[in-house]
C-alpha cells in the first residue's frame, strides 16, 4: 500500500475534468523508457517462536527498519513514527500487521529486477540473524490468528481497520494475514493502456493459480490453494473484482475517472495526518459537500491518493499494477515480472495474448476467477481444458516476447531464463500451494510450523 509522510506544497485544487485523468495520461511513454516495478511482501516472524514481532519490541519491526539504515536507507516518518525506508532501490514499507514490502525502483530489465531483489533478501537476512527474525515467502500467515498479529502505527490502517467489517468479512484478513508479488508497467498511449489492461485482467487468474501459495489457515489447509485470492473476493465489493466496463468499447482514462469517482473513500491527508473520510464520495468532495472537510475541494494530491484505494485485479495509476499472485521465494518474485513483461512488452506478443482471450465473455471470465483459488490450474477454461493447457501456450507467448526484447545480462543470457520455475509448474500441474500440502499431510505429519524452516 502506498507511503506518504508529508503534504504536497505546490498542489492545485481539482477544478476541471482533466485533472482527473492527468495522472493516467501523464504515465505514457515512449517504448524505450518503459520500466519494470516489482513489488513484494513477507511475513516477518520471531525464529524463537514463531510469533509476529510487534512494531516497538526490541529487535521489533521499527528496529529491522533503523538497521536498514546500515545499507544506506532513510527514515520515512509519520506522526513521529518510522513507517517505511527510503532508498536507491526504492521503499521498503510496512503492510497493515508489520508484512515487509519492498516497492522496488522502476528498472530497464529482469536482470536489474533480480538484482535488487537479490540485494533485497540479502539485507533483511543480515539484519534477522542479528535480531533473530526470519522472513517468510507465502500468500498468508498460515497459523496466527487476526488477534495474535500486531497492528502498525499507520494512520490510514486505524481507518480501514474500522470500516472493512462494514463492507465484507475478509478485508482484515486481507489487511493482516496476506501477502502478494506484484509488478507495475508502462504504456505508451491510451490505446495501448487499454490494451494491456484487457489483456491482464483476463489473464490474471492464470497468474493466481500459478503462484497459488496460501493453503493453510490457523494451522489446518483452508481447502484453497490461494486463500488469499479468496479473501478479495469478499472484502469490498465497491473497490475489487474483475472489472467488466473494462472490456467495453470505449474504455480510456475518462471511463477509469469515472470508476474511481464511484469507489468510495477512505481518507483525506491533511497536516501529516489522515482525517477518516471512510464511506463518503469523491463526488461530493469536488463540490465542496464532503462531511468530512466541509467547504474544502480536493487537491491533486488528494485524488492521487485516492487512486491508491482501489484493489481490482489490475489497478491503473500512472502505470498498470499486475495485482493477482500469492507472496513466494525468490524465484518466484522473478517469475512474475517475467511472466508480464513477456506477455505485454513486446508487441507480437501482446496481440497474441490478447487473440487467447480477446473472445470470452464475462460470465467467463468470472468464472475462472472465482473457480481458481481452488483448483488453481485444474480449472476449466472457456472452450474446453484447463488452465494448465492454457499456461503452456501464455508461456510460450511470454518466452516469445522475452527472446524479442533481447535484454541480455553479462554472460549473454537472456530474460527467459526466469520463467524457469513457472515452467516445471506447469508441467507438473502442482502449484506451491499443492506441495506444502503434499508436506504437511506428508513429511510435516500435520505441523504446519514445519513451513517456517523454508523461511527465506
Amino acid at each position: 500500500m502506498s507511503t506518504r509522510d508529508v503534504s504536497t506544497a505546490d498542489d492545485p485544487i481539482i477544478e476541471s475534468r482533466e485533472q482527473l485523468i492527468a495522472p493516467m495520461a501523464a504515465g505514457e511513454k515512449p517504448k524505450r523508457d518503459w520500466r519494470i516495478g516489482t513489488e513484494h511482501e513477507k511475513l516477518v516472524f520471531k525464529r524463537s517462536d514463531y510469533r509476529a514481532p510487534s512494531y516497538a519490541e526490541p529487535c521489533g519491526i521499527h528496529d529491522i527498519l533503523m538497521k536498514m539504515q546500515e545499507f544506506g536507507w532513510r527514515p520515512v516518518v509519520e506522526n513521529g513514527k518510522v513507517i517505511a525506508m527510503a532508498g536507491d532501490d526504492g521503499t521498503v514499507s510496512l503492510e497493515p500487521a508489520g508484512q515487509l514490502e519492498l516497492s522496488g525502483a522502476p528498472l530497464v530489465n529482469l536482470h536489474q529486477t533480480c538484482a535488487e531483489t537479490g540485494r533485497h533478501l540479502t539485507q533483511v537476512k543480515d539484519i534477522g540473524e542479528d535480531c533473530g527474525v526470519g522472513f517468510l515467502g507465502l500468500g498468508m500467515w498460515p497459523d496466527k490468528t487476526r488477534e495474535e498479529l500486531p497492528v502498525m502505527p499507520k494512520g490510514r490502517y486505524d481507518i480501514m481497520m474500522r470500516h472493512m467489517p462494514k463492507v465484507g468479512n475478509l478485508g482484515l484478513d486481507m489487511m493482516l494475514r496476506t501477502c502478494t508479488i506484484q509488478v507495475n508497467l508502462d504504456y505508451s498511449s491510451e490505446a495501448d493502456m487499454a490494451k494491456k489492461f484487457r489483456t491482464g485482467l483476463a489473464l490474471q487468474p492464470l497468474a493466481t493459480a500459478l503462484f497459488a501459495n496460501s493453503p493453510f489457515t490457523e494451522g489446518k489447509p483452508n481447502g484453497y490453494l490461494s486463500y488469499r485470492s479468496h479473501i478479495w473476493s469478499d472484502t469490498d465489493p465497491h473497490r475489487t473484482g474483475m472489472l467488466p466496463f473494462v472490456f467495453e468499447d470505449g474504455f480510456g482514462y475518462e471511463r477509469w475517472a469515472d470508476y474511481m469517482l464511484d469507489v468510495p473513500m477512505y481518507f483525506v491527508f491533511r497536516d501529516g495526518k489522515y482525517i477518516d473520510a471512510a464511506g463518503m464520495s469523491f463526488r461530493d468532495f469536488l463540490r465542496g459537500e464532503l462531511p468530512a472537510l466541509p467547504g474544502e475541494k480536493p487537491t491533486q494530491s488528494d485524488w492521487w491518493d485516492h487512486l491508491s484505494t482501489a484493489f481490482p485485479e489490475v489497478r491503473l495509476k500512472s502505470f498498470l499494477e499486475m495485482r493477482g499472485a500469492d507472496g513466494g521465494p525468490w524465484s518466484r518474485i522473478c517469475a512474475l515480472p517475467a511472466f508480464w513483461v513477456g506477455l505485454l512488452y513486446d508487441d507480437t506478443a501482446l496481440d497474441a495474448a490478447w487473440d487467447v482471450v480477446k473472445h470470452w465473455t464475462m460470465e467467463e471470465r468470472e468464472a475462472l476467477r472465482n473457480g481458481v483459488p481452488k483448483t488453481a490450474l485444474h480449472t476449466p477454461i472457456p472452450g474446453g481444458g484447463t488452465l494448465q493447457d492454457l499456461a503452456k501456450e501464455v508461456l510460450a507467448i511470454s518466452r516469445k516476447g522475452l527472446t524479442a526484447r533481447a535484454q541480455l545480462n553479462a554472460s549473454g543470457d537472456n530474460e527467459t531464463g526466469f520463467l524457469e520455475t513457472l515452467d516445471e509448474i506447469v508441467s507438473t500441474g502442482k502449484v506451491p500451494a499443492q506441495r506444502l500440502l503434499d508436506m504437511y499431510h506428508g513429511e510435516w505429519a500435520g505441523d504446519v510450523s514445519r513451513v517456517y524452516k523454508y523461511s527465506f
